[in-house]
């Protein structure tokens, strides 16, 4: 296959322009797995052709394929919007939302995409997506169950988590955390105070940024901060094949809390559950998205002392109806943590092991852009190598400042691909300034 590349690059310096010949090499080093010259060639015919949907696509499936999904993301996006979009694009935006957990999204663009062309039906992806058709039987027991009220499995747990973490135990995030007393806390610490100015002890925010950010342990620690249950809500918790079960195993989840009040109801990648419903025009998702509403609404039970967190990695996929006055009304940067922070997270991942004159305040200088998620690796990959030289000496080695100096040049910062996603959602899709705090962290305003 060398051999028939370099006929093809030779091709290229006699014909240079040739735009359907640049396409085929793109194609041909894609398929050998030679990412970074098949972006190249792309990107060289798109400057030839910067209209072509197939170059376009081409592209985003090799950034997909070198793990950079938000660039993907952003084409898909783009091209997905367009009038008489291809059905080849629809499918290429499922599999690439169905590797991104967004499965009720995906199955959309996926029915979509062999609407309009049944020959590219893709078995396999329908596996994951669960459209895979039980036996007969099977079928005829579903329906069975779904007229008795029985389909599927109860998401009801045999108990509510109490978590023992409090605000002590997040490193820096004092914005953030004194944004969720006014919200959460103090409405329950201080009840007659809020209720002499008519507010409730109640209500939802949603926390936003890159991952490993710490927004899920922020949400365990507020929970922990007022002794209150915590329940975290994953997709696989409530989606189920079955019509109408989805719905219903929201609302047991929602009546499980507030049986348990004070309960704090974390929503993790709550993208998942809430996109847009303009894009779920032919998906049964609109119905569990206009479920969730009515819960967080309180329609037809009181969310007093019911605390609503969620937490997501692309706010900008959310229906607008959720960002509403009484449900998640306040939007909040969870954003990577500064110096001070970075060094507080530290000496929290190191308490209580063997370590010696650990200069945190150096280690926070040296990793601006990490994430809270990449300092455990950092402290992690540190510990490993004290381990090793432990099991020789069999006693155990103190860790040094040295070591996780030693172990920067192993782990590499994970935001700075959000970060760049962000800034263009920032910059070019901010209406009501919802990213403000986006564009103050980067500078630009």
């Amino acid at each position: 296959m060398s051999e028939s590349l370099q006929h093809l690059r030779e091709a290229l310096k006699v014909s240079p322009e040739n735009v359907p010949l640049r396409r085929f090499l793109a194609e041909s080093l894609a398929s050998n797995g030679i990412w970074d010259e098949a972006e190249a060639e792309y990107r060289k015919a798109l400057s030839l052709a910067p209209d072509s949907i197939d170059l376009k696509l081409g592209l985003a499936k090799v950034f997909a394929a070198q793990g950079q999904s938000s660039a993907s993301f952003a084409i898909l996006e783009t091209l997905i919007k367009q009038r008489d979009c291809p059905a080849t694009v629809s499918l290429e935006y499922a599999r690439q939302l169905t590797a991104a957990g967004r499965i009720d999204l995906a199955v959309a663009h996926y029915r979509g995409a062999i609407d309009k062309s049944p020959d590219l039906a893709d078995p396999a992806l329908e596996r994951q997506l669960g459209f895979h058709e039980p036996a007969d039987t099977e079928i005829i027991e579903g329906r069975q169950r779904m007229r008795d009220g029985e389909a599927g499995i109860s998401p009801v747990r045999e108990a509510v988590e109490r978590p023992r973490v409090s605000f002590t135990d997040v490193g820096g995030m004092e914005a953030l955390k004194e944004e969720i007393r006014l919200k959460i806390i103090y409405p329950i610490q201080h009840a007659e105070m809020y209720k002499a100015y008519g507010k409730s002890a109640g209500g939802g925010i949603l926390l936003y940024g890159p991952p490993g950010c710490g927004k899920t342990h922020l949400a365990r620690a507020t929970a922990g901060e007022i002794s209150a249950g915590f329940m975290v809500v994953g997709i696989n918790e409530v989606l189920d094949m079955w019509i109408g079960q989805s719905e219903k195993n929201l609302h047991e989840l929602f009546e499980q809390a507030r049986e348990n009040s004070p309960c704090v109801l974390f929503f993790d990648e709550v993208d998942a559950l809430a996109s847009k419903r303009s894009d779920l025009q032919k998906s049964g998702g609109r119905n569990l998205i206009n479920q969730f509403l009515a819960e967080l609404d309180g329609i037809q039970a009181s969310n007093e002392g019911l605390l609503i967190l969620a937490a997501t990695n692309s706010p900008w996929s959310l229906d607008g109806a959720f960002r509403r006055p009484g449900r998640f009304d306040r939007v909040l940067f969870v954003p990577p943590p500064d110096e001070t922070a970075r060094a507080e997270i530290l000496r929290i991942l190191t308490r209580g092991k063997p370590q010696q004159d650990l200069d945190f305040s150096l280690i926070a200088c040296k990793t601006d852009g990490y994430s809270g998620a990449d300092l455990k690796g950092l402290v992690d990959q540190a510990i490993e190598v004290r381990l090793q030289e432990a099991m020789k000496t069999g006693r155990p080695l103190p860790l040094t400042t040295g070591d996780l100096t030693a172990a920067l040049s192993r782990i590499k910062p994970s935001t700075r691909e959000w970060l760049a996603s962000a800034k263009n959602y920032a910059l070019f899709a901010n209406q009501g300034g919802t990213y403000d705090d986006v564009l103050k962290y980067l500078k630009l305003k």
